[in-house]
């Protein structure tokens, strides 16, 4: 079982009771914390027409939690790359390694992260998404090279800078993809886990070398709720229960408390639907989550556990962190 990094994922998740002003601060608050714990990064994911998240504005936010941090890396769990121009991609991030050098990812995915009615809000046209989303990465790469500064169109800022691109996924189409242009792969496993397993043999299988990476880079993202006690966690997670009640009742309000009882929530095809769309989430105490992520990487054996806590209260999602960072160091003795 090789050693592995650990990162955060952030949605900016509003709560009930709470307003955005406080969401943003959440967030540069974990931030800062999970720096000093030496996570190796920090995403934020794009997101619309949702009272739940207020990352939309993905690459304001981000210029906000760097400027808040001194050397966690900071980017985007991602970018949903056909809602843009990729020059204005370019520009933005551009700007943003300019400001925080050596310090920005772009992560990039092609999914609308919203509802039809919002993607078309956003002047997507699904009809050729698939052939967008690979020529736009492209495009971005063509930005970003020295070589475009004899282009009629350049990215300035951007042209000439050094910011990562990380493909991301949700099914097995940008497992081809990441493996074809060379380029480190992430999968939202925290909720979509279903082809996980699949799509990481695919990427792995079919990978060619590029002059961005000379072998497969592996992320993996999941949900994890730590807490003292085994009881604690559990009852913690059911903030994270309720939130995908809501998404299946297609009820987009703030994150609620955790309650005693779910089953006073949930009907039992919503808990079937709820459990295997959370199956490879992290639940307990620093024990049990120590044998949880052991069991989590001899299986996928990736290079990076990016965690996403949907925890109602802040302190106590402060303190999930510090017990996966607590978990992690214990299996491997740091």
């Amino acid at each position: 079982m090789k050693n592995f990094e650990i990162s955060v994922l952030d949605l900016a998740p509003v709560k009930q009771e709470k307003s955005i002003h406080d969401t943003f601060q959440d967030s540069l608050s974990l931030a800062n914390y999970t720096e000093n714990l030496d996570y190796k990064r920090f995403w934020l994911a794009e997101h619309h027409n949702m009272e739940s998240i207020a990352s939309s504005a993905t690459s304001v936010l981000i210029g906000y939690i760097a400027n808040g941090t001194k050397k966690i890396r900071v980017g985007s769990g991602g970018i949903m790359l056909p809602n843009h121009s990729s020059l204005v991609i370019a520009e933005q991030f551009g700007t943003l390694e300019s400001l925080f050098p050596g310090r920005i990812d772009l992560g990039l995915g092609r999914a609308p992260g919203t509802d039809g009615l919002t993607a078309q809000a956003l002047g997507r046209n699904p009809a050729i998404i698939n052939q967008q989303f690979p020529r736009q990465i492209l495009e971005l790469q063509k930005y970003f090279s020295k070589e475009n500064r004899d282009a009629l169109v350049r990215a300035i800022p951007g042209e000439g800078l050094d910011v990562p691109l990380y493909i991301l996924g949700s099914s097995t189409d940008s497992a081809f993809l990441a493996a074809e242009l060379g380029l480190p792969y992430a999968f939202a496993g925290h909720f979509a886990p279903e082809q996980m397993e699949m799509a990481f043999n695919i990427y792995k299988e079919h990978f060619e070398p590029s002059k961005y990476l000379d072998q497969p880079y592996i992320i993996a993202c999941v949900n994890g709720i730590a807490a003292e006690t085994s009881e604690e966690a559990h009852k913690m997670s059911t903030t994270l229960f309720q939130a995908f009640i809501n998404i299946i009742r297609n009820d987009r309000k703030p994150f609620a408390p955790p309650v005693d009882d779910m089953d006073e929530i949930w009907s039992p095809m919503e808990k079937s639907m709820v459990l295997q769309k959370l199956k490879y989430t992290l639940i307990g105490d620093q024990s049990e989550i120590e044998e949880k992520l052991k069991s989590f990487q001899e299986r996928f054996n990736v290079d990076e556990l990016m965690i996403n806590s949907h925890i109602y209260d802040h302190q106590k999602r402060l303190e999930s962190y510090h017990i996966f960072r607590n978990a992690k160091n214990s299996i491997f003795k740091a």
